[in-house]
């Protein structure tokens, strides 16, 4: 019988399915390129004590973080106001070499202040600086949610690494900006929390952490929220695409305070093909949930044109794909306010690294919390000849 199971599983295999997928590479390269997580470990966690000072800065407020791979060092991003010390982001090293991941690991070696267009530090109340990302020119793009109180747009800026000095300031499309009448635009403090670039440096992504006013509602207990991903061509500087990122619903609970937030605070390129790590994170009342999601744009509709999204029949718009990754909630973990995540260094036994960092607000109750992880990146073709191995 295990004869005959294979004599007629060898040629099927070899006359049918791998001309197939060998056609199907040649009409979709980016299948091969392509990357996905397979496997995801936690590492450890470390704290940066409040109320840390650094160069008369005090250490908080970390919303981003990037990884400098020549220099194997991470820059992370302040959402300070201007109201501890300018705007400014830290140089940290974050050593992962004993595998694991604790206090001593993390070391703040450097602090810089952005500059505007003036050459002058940003005045206070002008920023909510969120994202940020490195690029293959040493240079820095980091984006502010503006204040929509007081009609100050948002922004996506490239700094000099070295000196925080401006250099270039990307184009935001209209249907983005606050305005009063009629409302239309982000909503406060919901906007482009988000940054990350692909490995090839031709494109950026940005998104809305929540839905703008003309798309629909605000995230709210077991209600889900429309963002859009911005995607913009680094070769021309413009937007080119946007699509529609719809977050999970989220229950709260034991919910004394009456607040409740959730949207999506990053996102993460892992190849120039459209797949992505995200962060969900929502505040449910008691504690917070967080989760990280796989992200591909493939399929998904194209709506740069669309002004509003309740203009339209929005259920014909196909959004993003997304699966779980992983919910933190399972880690033997106190979690903070995570708002930022990061590839980090390839790691000795193959796997790649996974840092995420958290805002404490500047507030007492919080912690400036590191987490890391391996995670296994592998082509789909390669889990897929991975499967056959069995049958074989």
């Amino acid at each position: 019988m295990k004869l005959i199971k294979k004599k007629f599983i060898y040629p099927l295999i070899i006359y049918i399915i791998i001309p197939i997928i060998i056609v199907s590479f040649l009409l979709n390269n980016s299948y091969i390129n392509s990357l996905e997580v397979s496997e995801i470990k936690f590492m450890g966690e470390a704290t940066i004590p409040q109320k840390t000072n650094f160069q008369n800065t005090e250490i908080g407020g970390l919303s981003g973080i990037t990884y400098d791979t020549k220099k194997d060092i991470y820059y992370a991003i302040s959402d300070d106001r201007g109201q501890k010390a300018p705007p400014r982001f830290y140089t940290l090293k974050i050593d992962l070499s004993k595998d694991t991941l604790q206090n001593s690991d993390v070391v703040t070696v450097g602090v810089t202040t952005l500059f505007n267009q003036d050459n002058q530090p940003f005045p206070p109340s002008e920023t909510d600086t969120e994202g940020i990302t490195f690029t293959n020119r040493d240079t820095l793009f980091i984006s502010s949610e503006g204040d929509v109180r007081k009609l100050i747009n948002p922004f996506i800026k490239e700094f000099s690494l070295t000196s925080g000095k401006l250099l270039k300031t990307l184009s935001i499309s209209d249907k983005f900006l606050p305005e009063t009448n009629p409302p239309q635009g982000i909503r406060n403090n919901l906007a482009f929390e988000s940054l990350t670039i692909t490995p090839d440096n031709q494109h950026l992504f940005t998104a809305t952490e929540n839905a703008l006013i003309q798309d629909g509602p605000a995230a709210k207990p077991n209600l889900p929220t429309r963002c859009r991903i911005l995607q913009y061509n680094l070769l021309t500087n413009l937007p080119e695409k946007e699509f529609l990122y719809q977050t999970e619903p989220v229950a709260q609970f034991l919910n004394l305070t009456g607040k409740f937030a959730s949207g999506l605070p990053d996102l993460l390129a892992l190849d120039n093909h459209g797949h992505f790590l995200s962060i969900e994170r929502s505040f449910t009342g008691w504690g917070l949930a967080i989760s990280l999601f796989q992200v591909s744009l493939a399929g998904a509709d194209e709506i740069q044109d669309i002004h509003s999204l309740l203009a339209v029949n929005s259920r014909k718009i196909k959004p993003v794909e997304k699966k779980i990754l992983l919910d933190l909630r399972t880690l033997d973990v106190l979690l903070d306010n995570i708002e930022g995540l990061t590839l980090g260094p390839q790691l000795p036994d193959g796997y790649r690294s996974l840092i995420l960092i958290s805002d404490d607000n500047f507030q007492s109750l919080q912690r400036n919390q590191i987490l890391a992880f391996k995670i296994k990146l592998e082509s789909p073709i390669k889990r897929f000849f991975r499967s056959l191995i069995p049958i074989l």
